[in-house]
């Protein structure tokens, strides 16, 4: 086994974010995840085996991130997987839910950055959840779809900033066994399915796998990995 290593994951109290928690902690690592409201974040930690701590976060709050990561000491590893929904149309645009979106990702993504970046060594890396709505827009996905296309240049900026830390960003399709699409019709899912070259929709467990690769490769880096099975393909 490796060495233990600290990991942070900002979204870490359910699905995905959740997953890579327990992996982690799985693992051996030094684990900090964060959640919207402080009760469970500190509860889901508690239930995960090992050394896991669970903080309260919010990164729609911006000056409250950095007084919410102080006790948070060296971290090897970065994980913004902290997500929100919105179905926006230019039609019907509410803005309140786009600027809470568009605040979560670009600018409390790049706010947790910049207040850990004093405590991440050069071999650290950082990695940045976006999604296929970029490039296979839907109807009402006109938030979506912009913010993480703002995703990719957040990536090539920040590895360049940041270098030699490594920052990288996963790009999802649908995830079919997540607490959200796993609500959703057989029928529908079975569509989705039927365009995937590989015949499965892309699963949690392939999706840990894929940030696990994306924080452990010294070589990769500035790379926004789609993991989708071929879906855009067809």
């Amino acid at each position: 086994m490796a060495d233990p290593r600290s990991v942070v994951v900002i979204g870490g109290t359910s699905g995905i974010g959740l997953e890579l928690a327990g992996h982690f902690t799985a693992n051996g690592d030094d684990v900090v995840l964060t959640g919207r409201d402080p009760g469970r974040a500190a509860a889901v930690a508690k239930e995960l085996d090992g050394s896991a701590r669970g903080v309260g976060l919010d990164l729609t709050h911006l000056d409250a991130i950095g007084p919410a990561l102080t006790d948070v000491g060296s971290v090897d590893s970065l994980v913004l997987a902290a997500v929100d929904r919105d179905e926006n149309t230019a039609r019907e645009y509410t803005t309140a839910s786009a600027l809470r979106l568009t605040t979560l990702k670009l600018v409390g993504y790049t706010e947790v950055v910049h207040v850990l970046l004093p405590r991440m060594a050069a071999d650290a890396a950082v990695v940045v959840f976006g999604g296929l709505a970029k490039d296979r827009p839907y109807p009402g996905s006109t938030t979506v779809s912009t913010v993480n296309g703002g995703v990719m240049g957040m990536v090539h900026t920040l590895a360049v900033e940041l270098a030699p830390i490594r920052v990288n960003a996963i790009h999802p399709a649908i995830v079919g066994d997540s607490p959200y699409w796993s609500r959703k019709p057989p029928e529908a899912l079975e569509a989705l399915r039927s365009r995937t070259p590989t015949g499965r929709l892309a699963t949690m467990a392939d999706v840990v796998d894929a940030v696990a690769f994306l924080l452990r490769n010294p070589s990769v880096n500035g790379v926004n990995l789609n993991v989708d099975g071929g879906w855009l393909l067809r």
